[in-house]
């Protein structure tokens, strides 16, 4: 089976992609063999940044995101929206790409649920 979940919001003042992050957690502990990516638009691009550095006890979503990424999963950010933010390749976390909306349009069309958040 295989898993897409789209983040559009910030990694921080609202808490929808700590929940999609979670739930892409969730899943590959109880179907490991899931195939999980995860496609960071808008604001969310921002959840891939490296260096955060978050109060103690604190969730960090960098730390999630890495955990995806280790998990076996796949972290894609919209180019686009990254160019709109600033943010350069140099400037992610390790395994989180740039990506485009082809890529994007492929994955959906791969997937077997598709959930946004």
């Amino acid at each position: 089976m295989n898993i897409l979940i789209i983040l559009n919001d910030p990694p921080y003042g609202t808490e929808r992609s700590y929940n999609g992050l979670r739930l892409a957690h969730s899943l590959k502990k109880n179907a490991t063999e899931a195939g999980i990516t995860i496609f960071l638009m808008a604001d969310a691009v921002l959840c891939a940044k490296a260096g955060q550095k978050t109060p103690e006890g604190f969730y960090n979503i960098e730390k999630m995101v890495r955990r995806v990424v280790s998990g076996g999963g796949r972290v894609l950010l919209c180019g686009t929206c990254m160019d709109a933010r600033g943010i350069a390749e140099t400037e992610l976390t390790e395994g989180a790409v740039r990506s485009t909306m082809d890529v994007l349009a492929a994955a959906t069309l791969e997937a077997d649920k598709v959930m946004v958040f």
